[in-house]
């Protein structure tokens, strides 16, 4: 166990590390005012209409980094600095969540891919390592009894929350990489306004990263020891 606590140590660290340097990005380049004087709710509006997307709304949601895109009512929520503010910041995170609107009404594989592991994945994921531990627990480390298959059924549910966190990554990439390009083509920001809004977003996408691989060294590590005792 003192491995596993060292692992998931290291992961937190790592995670602490990298959403501080988001927040001190995002921080700093919410000083980059944008010349066109839009506020993120503006961009992202203006955006929508460019994709001729007509049945998203544009909200504000309460919090700060809260910002997301809810399919299922089809509303681009953003947090209460970047609905308002006219920054270069702003103006990354609401174009990268209507990235996410413009996935969907394009049917984006990936998009698709993610939201039906959903429902799973929000019922599973907390209770995973419960159950593989519960059945470690109950001589699951032998290779034998009823504990050995509770420990197996826990490590398909971590199993399915680990390729939820790699197929969340292609569809985060995508989404700033269609806001970026739209930000650039309509020639909504100038260079510098660009070149922070790159780099808030690329921060962005490493917290996803580093959330995937803890995700994956989790399940080896928890893997080895359910499988490691067997013949």
């Amino acid at each position: 166990m003192m491995t596993y606590y060292i692992l998931i140590g290291g992961i937190a660290l790592i995670s602490w590390l990298v959403s501080s340097r988001l927040k001190s990005k995002f921080k700093h380049y919410s000083k980059v005012h944008l010349r066109n004087g839009m506020s993120g709710a503006e961009i992202a509006q203006k955006m929508l209409d460019d994709h001729g997307i007509r049945d998203v709304k544009v909200i504000s949601t309460p919090g700060m980094l809260t910002d997301h895109y809810n399919p299922k009512n089809k509303t681009v929520n953003l947090s209460e600095g970047v609905y308002s503010q006219r920054n270069a910041s702003a103006a990354a995170v609401a174009a990268h969540e209507v990235g996410h609107a413009v996935q969907h009404a394009q049917a984006y594989e990936w998009l698709t891919m993610r939201s039906k592991l959903v429902p799973v994945v929000s019922v599973t994921s907390g209770m995973s390592t419960w159950i593989v531990f519960g059945g470690l627990m109950l001589g699951a480390a032998a290779g034998v009894g009823f504990g050995f298959y509770i420990a197996v059924a826990g490590l398909v549910m971590m199993g399915l929350a680990t390729v939820f966190s790699f197929i969340t990554l292609p569809v985060e990439y995508d989404a700033s990489n269609r806001a970026l390009a739209w930000l650039k083509q309509k020639n909504m920001v100038s260079q510098e306004e660009y070149a922070g809004a790159e780099d808030a977003l690329k921060w962005a996408a490493r917290t996803y990263l580093v959330a995937a691989l803890g995700a994956l060294a989790s399940l080896v590590y928890w893997a080895f020891q359910v499988f490691g005792g067997r013949d």
